[in-house]
């Protein structure tokens, strides 16, 4: 009961909670409801003439004004009918401005926000001041800017201001990319509607001025400099939100003055309704999926592109060139607005294509001609507003052929035809083809041709840029696309540090000191309906690109000094409303835009992080200039690398006379490269563009004996790559079939020699006429130059790119010459020099003018640039890599475009134009024998310059400029220091090269030069008394202070005999020991009875040679005498295993003017080591297989022998068990077998003796002849048969002799005398009865008298004592000893 009687008390107040509950559901649906089916707002204008005309959207209105100005009121952004999203903004806009509360509009990129803030004005009436914020705006362009007007400072109002003053809008776009510190100067304005103003004014607003015009009169508040600020000053501010997208965060006080409104993309039904109504002819289904696709491209884009990419406002572009065209590719014009294959994103492109049934069934389109509308006959569809313009007519074609076609070749399909903005009276009469052909140098291909017919679809609707690598073809392209349809074009090179004013308007000065603003190049363009070419969009800042999106975006531009420049038709729309003439808009500096004017932007396309830096390409970090903001600027077109066939037949078409086996190899590897998946050698393929491949090409035509590995590596710059970049740069050229020449051939190049003949300068085989006299003889060159063969060589190279027109690069570390060559070169040919040498601080102004004050007047000097150009002389451009690569980039634009505009107007071009096209600044024609030279540090560590390589590497020829080789350098340092001794000059060349490598290889960082060592030698030269040790010191001082690199530099020092640092407690010698005087020992007798012996020659075969691989082993001179001084003088280590031990070791002569072998013969494996005493490496010749394999305990006995004459550096090799002999000649890598009767008799005893394992035969003796004659004896110990062998003659002999005796040993003394021991040690003398004898074949007993001890000597000198030596041992007269004997004895 109690329960129930507590739930009829609480009945009445539950059941109020559920109806509580009921109606807040209720209200909820309705607001959701509201939310997704939002009620229909219209907009009308109404009101009378009493109270004026209002806006009115659903419940809220807003006043129509009368504008003071009405040119200055936006037009056609308010088309009807205003879709509902549109006017629920303009609702919100109406509301903020009936409060006086300034607006921010904040989105993603695209036109939306400012096309709704001009739509604002425009319905309302009111006049606006635009302002594009960028990095460089500054306070002076927010509020005043001085000028000097007739000799007096005067003070101009800027857009803010006047704003304030005039009751304008004042629209602001893009706050993210202002400095933090400029917009504070709103702040106060923003706030309270107050500014102190330079010129002493003080704006205050409308409320307190009346009050205070009340109480003191307009009379004193103008005494005070009190301004009113306009009630209907308002301010909308366009941003994009920070982050996602990049730029700077919006500053807390100016945020808080600003009421926000988020714009983001329109509902799809109203989109795709708009889109039917402005083009019935385009398939809905089309469009419907169009926005599908980009709508799910801009929900995905935000984490592949760090924010949204907004594409609505391209699906018009798309759409209206399908309205003209329908045969176009959707799928096509919408990668061109969203580029996947440049943003890395072309898997969730074709995801998205494929989810909405966007499909491609187009064919591919062709242009068949290009013919000027000059009146209504020539094209049906041309209006006559038209007339003028160029009738481009399109075919359909099929397969994808290599070949041209279309009006580079032939075609076939289906014909359309429309009408583009050109300049078809500028086509009267030449043909497109020819005229492309003819000014641009254009070759068809097909992929070319295709982007050709991209790029008119894209030409129909707006501007667009092209994306491409370097050297791909991109100006080319541009200046064919301009040809077709009659442009002239504007040339414009952007670079990084362009500022708006550089780009929109330039400051001068008049002749009277007054200054005033000077139109830049792209503004004369808009109005005269030029092609402007926006070259290097990838280096302009993005805020400063950021001030032509509403001159690409809306025809409409807004310039510094006020002046407005108006599409064609808005202009004709704004005359129209305020009944002014084109005088007056003039006047009121209005100005249409030519309604031909069109960009092409060039850029180059994003590199990946990931890409390792190298000398051949730095990889700049990937701060995406293709952000979602620049995107939504341009359509974009990539040009691709050619295909293999395609590049192929575009290079035979441009060089004709190269043949193909030259240039296959060279596109495999250019190929390889491009497609690799190594980012290492994805770096590397920038080198070897299209356009490098051409300079290839044309230098190879020219030249048929240049080798193509040499070719290939001087344009990848591979001396200076990092180790592992330069291993993989060697094997894609082993991949493609570019092989390095031998060493043999390296070794036949011809001694390089030049001469100045019949008015030609010869070097090598390479011929140029000289410069006749002129009169700048005082800027040729002449410097001191020691001619060597390395410098001859690239001074060679230098003249050969030189008379194929090009422009040279050269590259090398410091100290290596570079100067001097240049100079030496330009000296040979006659030529004057202009002279630049670029710094950190250096700008493309600096670069090409030198402004100057005179007279209070701006002046400007021609930089050495402009003069090189004007008459023709050689520039040279020193130290290029420390000037930034953006500043540098516009010798690109020079070099291939040959077009620039000067800062004070001029513009350079390769060709006058004619009278009716001169600018208004006047041009500068380049004179046809203008050359540049430039020269630059190698780019890495220790240089701290920049890439200039990376950067512009391939517009030029490049040389890479090295260290003089050892022979070219102690050529040139014998020519320094005629009197410093040869031994000296070598320890020094050694000494640095070694240094030098140890550089190249990061062991040490400092990479020293031949300019310290020639300042070394210099100094040795001047004071020759003065030591090579202390003078060193001149250059390593500088490391004094690294305690470890400076042993290391001292250490290499002491290894080439350089005594740095050496004390006299370093002089260790040997103790001194007295020899005792020379005393009698014994007396030979030899006896008169002889026996006389038969000499038979022998038959000799040499059987040979045999190749083999003898590889070199590098090693190391150590000279001991560089620390202290010793007995030793130097040593090597040769690498031998812990098994192996020496069994020979001979010395003997090298070739002439070369040092003497050393060979040593070592027993495991049986092997010789071959070395001149002079060199770095040693010979390795393994002889394990020539010989019987060892047996048991047996060890090989060798003995060596070094063969002089003709056969100097050449060895012979015997094994006294096998009696086998091998002449070896390192050098050639060439092994001979030499063999007799005897010598196989010895061999087949020494096989069966293995074979039966019984007691071994004797060995067989080898004995030598006199040092140098290439003579030898061999015998077998115990035998009596004697061969003897002479190599000294062009072919080799051998002689044998049958003795009475055993022999034991044998002793040569001269060729002519030799001494036999038997085995009971008798000794005899055996010598010649007959100077025409071959070989000795006398013998007589010796008697040994006094000492029996002489019997057993190990060996005899060929060298008698001296004569004083003799007399003083014997106690008689003795005459000089001759190879005869000694003359006369006299008792």
């Amino acid at each position: 009961m109690l329960q129930r009687g507590c739930w009829r008390l609480l009945e009445p107040v539950m059941s109020r909670r559920w109806e509580e509950r009921g109606s807040l559901a209720a209200r909820r649906l309705q607001q959701l409801s509201r939310v997704l089916h939002p009620s229909r707002i219209a907009a009308r204008k109404c009101g009378s003439s009493a109270e004026g005309e209002w806006l009115v959207i659903g419940d809220v209105k807003g006043k129509v004004v009368t504008p003071c100005n009405p040119e200055l009121v936006p037009r056609d952004y308010a088309r009807q009918p205003l879709p509902q999203s549109l006017l629920r903004h303009l609702k919100w806009m109406i509301q903020k401005d009936a409060l006086g509360q300034d607006l921010f509009l904040i989105g993603p990129p695209g036109p939306q926000r400012r096309h709704l803030a001009l739509a604002f004005c425009e319905l309302l009436g009111r006049e606006m001041e635009y302002v594009s914020l960028s990095r460089d705006t500054t306070e002076t362009d927010l509020k005043q800017r001085r000028e000097i007007v007739s000799g007096t400072v005067k003070h101009v109002d800027q857009s803010a201001v006047r704003a304030a003053l005039k009751g304008r809008v004042l629209v602001l776009e893009g706050i993210e990319k202002a400095e933090r510190n400029v917009l504070p100067v709103l702040n106060n304005l923003l706030e309270n509607r107050e500014m102190q103003l330079d010129d002493g004014r003080f704006i205050v607003a409308h409320e307190r001025y009346d009050k205070l015009l009340e109480e003191h009169g307009k009379a004193t508040l103008d005494n005070w400099n009190i301004v009113r600020a306009s009630e209907k000053f308002r301010v909308i501010a366009l941003g994009l939100p920070v982050p996602p997208y990049r730029g700077n965060p919006l500053d807390p006080p100016l945020r808080s003055r600003f009421q926000a409104r988020s714009v983001l993309l329109s509902p799809f039904h109203e989109q795709l309704e708009e889109m039917k109504r402005l083009f019935p002819n385009v398939d809905e289904q089309v469009l419907s999926s169009l926005f599908s696709v980009t709508s799910t491209l801009h929900t995905l884009s935000q984490s592949a592109q760090g924010g949204p990419v907004d594409l609505t406002h391209h699906i018009h572009r798309i759409a209206s060139t399908m309205e003209h065209l329908s045969s176009a590719s959707p799928v096509q014009l919408l990668n061109t607005v969203y580029p996947a294959d440049l943003l890395g994103t072309e898997e969730m492109f074709q995801d998205a294509i494929k989810r909405f049934g966007l499909q491609d069934n187009s064919s591919r389109l062709i242009i068949d001609k290009c013919q000027p509308v000059l009146d209504s006959s020539t094209s049906t569809d041309a209006p006559s507003g038209l007339l003028g313009n160029v009738c481009v007519t399109f075919k359909s074609a099929s397969g994808t052929d290599s070949k041209g076609s279309g009006i580079f070749g032939r075609h076939s399909g289906k014909k359309s035809s429309f009408v583009v903005a050109g300049f078809g009276d500028r086509m009267q009469g030449v043909p497109g083809r020819e005229r492309a052909v003819e000014e641009g140098g254009f070759v068809a291909t097909a992929q070319h041709e295709d982007l050709l017919s991209q790029m008119l679809q894209s030409h129909l609707s707006g501007d667009f840029c092209l994306v491409g690598g370097r050297g791909s073809g991109k100006t080319t392209l541009v200046n064919t696309f301009a040809a077709m349809l009659g442009y002239s074009m504007e040339p414009i090179v952007l670079y990084q540090d362009m500022t708006s004013r550089e780009l929109l308007q330039q400051r001068t000065t008049l002749p009277n000191g007054d200054t005033s603003w000077r139109l830049s190049p792209l503004v004369t363009a808009s109005r005269e309906g030029r092609l402007a070419v926006l070259d290097g969009i990838h280096r302009l800042d993005a805020g400063t690109l950021g001030v032509l999106k509403r001159l690409i975006q809306d025809r409409e531009l807004s310039l510094l000094d006020g002046t407005r420049l108006l599409s064609q038709q808005r202009y004709t729309a704004a005359m129209s409303a305020a009944g002014l003439s084109e005088i007056e808009m003039s006047e009121r500096s209005v100005f249409p835009i030519h309604p031909n004017f069109r960009i092409i932007a060039i850029g180059e396309p994003q590199r990946s992080s990931s890409l390792p830096s190298s000398s051949a390409g730095a990889a700049p970090s990937l701060a995406s200039w293709l952000s979602p903001e620049i995107l939504s600027m341009f359509p974009y077109h990539h040009i691709r690398p050619l295909p293999p066939q395609q590049e192929k037949e575009l290079i035979l078409s441009k060089v004709p006379h190269l043949p193909e086996h030259k240039i296959d190899p060279l596109l495999n590897l250019a190929h390889s490269l491009r497609t690799a998946a190594d980012p290492t050698l994805q770096s590397l393929s920038s080198s070897l563009s299209t356009r490098q491949l051409l300079r290839m090409a044309r230098r190879l035509a020219s030249h048929q004996q240049e080798d193509l590995y040499q070719a290939a590596t001087k344009a990848c710059l591979l001396r200076f790559l990092p180790p592992l970049a330069r291993a993989a740069l060697i094997g894609a050229l082993s991949e493609a079939g570019i092989h390095p020449p031998t060493e043999g051939a390296l070794d036949r190049w011809e001694t390089v020699k030049y001469e100045r003949r019949d008015g030609h300068l010869v070097i090598g085989h390479t011929s140029v006429p000289i410069k006749a006299d002129h009169d700048a003889a005082a800027l040729v060159p002449d410097v001191l130059f020691y001619d060597n063969q390395q410098h001859l060589r690239i001074l060679e190279d230098m003249l050969k790119d030189f008379s194929l027109g090009e422009h040279l690069l050269l590259i090398g570390n410091q100290g290596v010459g570079k100067n001097k060559i240049v100079d030496r070169f330009l000296h040979l040919l006659n030529l004057p020099r202009e002279y630049l040498q670029l710094h950190r601080d250096t700008t493309v102004q600096t670069l090409t003018l030198q402004p100057s004050v005179q007279d209070g007047v701006i002046t400007y000097q021609d930089s050495p640039l402009v003069r090189a150009l004007q008459l023709g002389r050689v520039l040279v451009i020193d130290e290029a890599d420390k000037a930034p690569t953006h500043v540098t980039c516009i010798l690109k634009n020079i070099l291939e475009g040959g077009e620039i505009t000067l800062a004070d107007g001029r513009r350079i071009v390769r060709q006058a134009p004619p009278p009716t096209h001169v600018p208004p600044g006047g041009v500068v024609p380049m004179h046809p024998d203008f050359r540049m030279i430039v020269l630059a540090n190698r780019p890495g560590f220790p240089f701290l310059g920049n890439d200039f390589f990376a950067a512009l590497g391939d517009v030029f020829s490049c040389h890479a400029v090295d260290n003089p080789d050892l022979e070219s350098e102690m050529s040139m340092l014998q020519q320094y220091g005629p009197e410093v001794p040869e031994a000296v000059l070598k320890r020094l060349v050694l000494a640095f090269s070694e240094l030098r490598q140890m550089a190249d290889e990061g062991l040490i960082a400092y990479p020293y030069s031949t300019r310290e060592v020639v300042s070394v030698v210099k100094h040795l030269q001047g004071f020759p008394h003065e030591g090579i040790g202390s003078v060193v010191r001149n250059v390593f001082d500088f490391d004094s202070f690294n305690p470890e690199l400076l042993e290391v530099v001292v250490r290499v020092l002491h290894k080439h005999g350089i005594p740095t640092g050496a004390t006299p407690s370093d002089v260790q010698l040997a103790p001194e020991h007295p020899l005792p005087p020379l005393t009698l020992a014994g007396k030979w007798k030899v006896a008169p009875a002889h026996v006389s012996l038969r000499v038979k020659q022998l038959p000799l075969s040499v059987q040979g040679p045999f190749r083999m691989k003898i590889p070199n082993y590098p090693v190391e001179r150590v000279e001991v005498r560089g620390r202290g001084f010793s007995e030793l003088k130097s040593h090597w280590t040769i690498p031998l295993h812990e098994a192996n031990y020496v069994g020979a070791i001979c010395t003997g002569p090298g070739q002439p003017e070369t040092a003497d072998y050393l060979h040593i013969a070592t027993v495991n494996p049986i092997s010789v080591y071959s070395m001149q005493l002079d060199a770095s490496s040693v010979h390795y010749t393994d002889f394990s297989v020539n010989f019987p394999t060892t047996h048991g305990v047996w060890k090989p006995r060798l003995s060596l022998v070094s063969l002089g004459g003709s056969r100097a550096g050449q060895a012979l090799l015997h094994e006294a068990d096998s009696n086998s002999m091998f002449m070896l000649s390192p050098s050639d890598e060439e092994v001979f077998r030499v063999s007799t009767d005897s010598l196989a008799k010895s061999v087949r005893d020494m096989l069966s003796w293995r074979q039966a394992q019984t007691q071994p035969p004797s060995p067989h003796c080898f004995s030598a002849g006199v040092p140098g004659d290439s003579t030898f004896a061999v015998f077998q110990n115990g035998g009596n048969s004697l061969n003897w062998f002479d190599f000294s003659g062009a072919e080799p002999t051998a002689y044998t002799l049958a003795l009475p005796v055993a022999m034991a040993a044998m002793h040569v003394m001269s060729p002519d005398q030799w001494i036999i021991r038997d085995d009971t040690d008798k000794l005899y003398l055996l010598h010649k009865n007959s100077p025409n004898c071959p070989v000795p074949d006398t013998l007589r007993e010796i008697t040994v008298h006094d000492s029996a001890s002489l019997t057993s000597m190990s060996g005899l000198s060929t060298d008698g004592l001296p004569a004083p030596l003799l007399a003083q041992s014997l106690g008689l007269t003795v005459d000089e000893f001759t190879p005869q004997g000694y003359s006369r004895v006299v008792g």
